[in-house]
């Protein structure tokens, strides 16, 4: 139960990142650089206050830069859906993570395809359609998002079993610096042929020095870290359909900010149908350990032994 109290709390933390995606004023690119470059900093200076150790073999550090370039992808497009679309509708399309989960995890981790994952990944994308409510000029947000997700789901499955060899800190730390540095490399290419000729603009105004530093530090440094300790006992497929409630604090929050008359929420309002789908997706989200433990009871009379 601590377990999952703690999980829920760091997808709270999670739904936050929209928002506060939607406050600063930097591009997602030049957000996701300035985010990865302070965590990286923090992890390491979080690592060295501990006297834990954080060098590594090259071929294991360079297996977990490459992850960390997956999740600098994952970043970059889940901010970019929240300025296409409205901050509903890019949460919205984080939900189809069970989904993506549910058949990533089986082709990475090589085990079997388990029917009611599928089934609880596709009663949340019904739950997704119907929350999202999306309108023709938001369906790109939508698509962007959705594919987020799935970058999302990839590097959960990976993490899951790379927890296993390497502490959840210098695990982070390590692919913290492989995002800023994949963004650093891509910077240049960037300038040159995305930005529409205004080049980079990573130039900080009014208070983005402050959601910043609550992005890096505790939306990343301490709920990243937290989320793959947790995945020592706890599935990526658990985890993945867990954050299915990310839209649901997210756009929670979204709303309680449009109340509150705060610039650049006036779009977020909630229909009839945003509580439909979101009865819907907690019922997968619910319903999962149920199901698991029956499926594992199931197994253990089959076989006392293995299971």
């Amino acid at each position: 139960m601590k377990d999952y109290l703690r999980l829920h709390f760091i997808v709270l933390l999670w739904g936050f990142t929209a928002i506060l995606g939607k406050l600063i004023t930097v591009p997602p690119v030049e957000l996701v650089f300035w985010r990865t470059g302070l965590a990286s900093v923090g992890l390491l200076a979080l690592l060295l206050i501990r006297r834990r150790p954080w060098r590594m073999p090259a071929a294991d550090a360079a297996r977990l830069l490459g992850v960390g370039a997956l999740v600098a992808a994952h970043w970059i497009t889940f901010f970019l859906s929240a300025r296409l679309a409205s901050v509903s509708v890019s949460l919205a399309g984080m939900a189809t993570l069970a989904l993506w989960t549910s058949l990533l995890e089986p082709l990475v981790l090589w085990r079997k395809v388990r029917g009611y994952e599928v089934a609880l990944g596709l009663l949340t994308m019904v739950g997704l359609y119907i929350v999202s409510q999306a309108e023709l000029g938001q369906l790109l947000g939508l698509g962007v998002a959705i594919i987020s997700a799935g970058l999302s789901a990839l590097f959960s499955v990976i993490n899951s079993k790379l927890v296993k060899q390497h502490p959840p800190l210098k695990l982070t730390l390590y692919e913290m610096v492989g995002a800023c540095l994949s963004i650093t490399l891509f910077l240049p290419l960037y300038s040159h042929y995305f930005t529409n000729g205004k080049g980079l603009q990573l130039a900080l105004h009014g208070y983005d020095w402050l959601w910043l530093a609550l992005l890096a530090g505790v939306c990343t440094v301490y709920a990243f870290s937290a989320s793959v300790e947790l995945m020592k006992r706890i599935s990526a497929f658990v985890v993945n359909l867990t954050i299915n409630l990310e839209p649901v604090y997210g756009i929670v929050m979204a709303v309680i900010l449009y109340s509150w008359g705060v610039a650049g929420f006036e779009e977020e309002k909630l229909s009839p149908g945003f509580y439909v789908g979101t009865v819907i997706i907690l019922v997968s989200v619910l319903i999962h350990p149920l199901l698991d433990r029956w499926d594992k009871r199931r197994l253990l009379r089959r076989n006392p032994i293995t299971a």
